[in-house]
């Protein structure tokens, strides 16, 4: 590469960093169904037709903010998980669920974009972000896999009735044969009590980012926690009397 090339590259790196800023702020003030190169380009000062050099459509404008929102979110979560020992399983559920929760606060908008309303007309395509889609995921099914080996993973099936036991396996279906979920030798209930713990955190973060319950939890903190631990428990039998806060 040239040195002129090397410019050349640089400025292009720094204006197609601009443009997602400046489009992350039009997310924040109109929401993803509303975002449109031509209000970015205007933003920016720059004729519509200029911007189409950096970024081909919408589309592609969505997907790059998309794949910037999983990475921000993938970095705080395994930062918070990093810090935590990775014998204490009840610690790393704890260090997942609470960095997710704080990074969807300081960032609603890309929580938003990430796990609210589809956006329409749109389908994000798998090959750019699988990968950074399902970092967080990555380390529960870790977490799972060490569970099971230390002989901490709840027995999902015990107790429960045959035609469960036939639901599990039909939901799971393909994931069982999925890598992702294969590497770690996890059966058919283990792999669904494992998306409904995810399922029940996702779900506490929204219902409280998205004011589903409007006023009536006078104490989210507590609230949080509480659903936390039941969603925990539906993966890991209890180790310790220990309670996190």
């Amino acid at each position: 590469m040239t040195r002129a090339d090397g410019i050349r590259a640089r400025n292009r790196a720094a204006m197609e960093a601009e443009i997602l800023r400046v489009a992350a702020e039009e997310l924040a003030r109109h929401g993803a169904a509303a975002l449109s190169l031509r209000a970015v380009a205007r933003e920016m000062g720059m004729a519509s037709s200029a911007i189409y050099r950096y970024v081909r459509d919408r589309d592609e404008l969505l997907t790059r903010l998309i794949v910037a929102a999983y990475t921000s979110l993938g970095d705080a979560v395994e930062a918070a998980h990093a810090t935590v020992d990775p014998a204490d399983l009840d610690g790393r559920w704890w260090a997942v669920g609470t960095a997710l929760r704080d990074w969807a606060r300081s960032h609603p908008h890309e929580y938003a974009l990430l796990y609210g309303s589809p956006v329409p007309d749109y389908r994000a395509p798998a090959e750019q972000t699988n990968e950074p889609g399902t970092r967080v995921q990555a380390l529960l099914v870790r977490l799972l896999a060490d569970a099971q080996r230390v002989g901490r993973l709840r027995d999902a099936a015990a107790g429960i009735a045959p035609g469960v036991q036939v639901r599990a396996e039909a939901a799971a279906g393909p994931l069982l044969d999925d890598p992702f979920f294969a590497d770690a030798g996890l059966d058919a209930p283990a792999v669904m009590a494992g998306l409904a713990a995810w399922t029940l955190l996702l779900g506490t973060v929204t219902t409280e980012l998205f004011e589903q319950l409007g006023d009536t939890i006078p104490d989210p903190d507590a609230y949080f926690a509480y659903m936390l631990e039941v969603a925990g428990r539906l993966v890991l039998t209890p180790a310790t009397a220990t309670v996190h806060s």
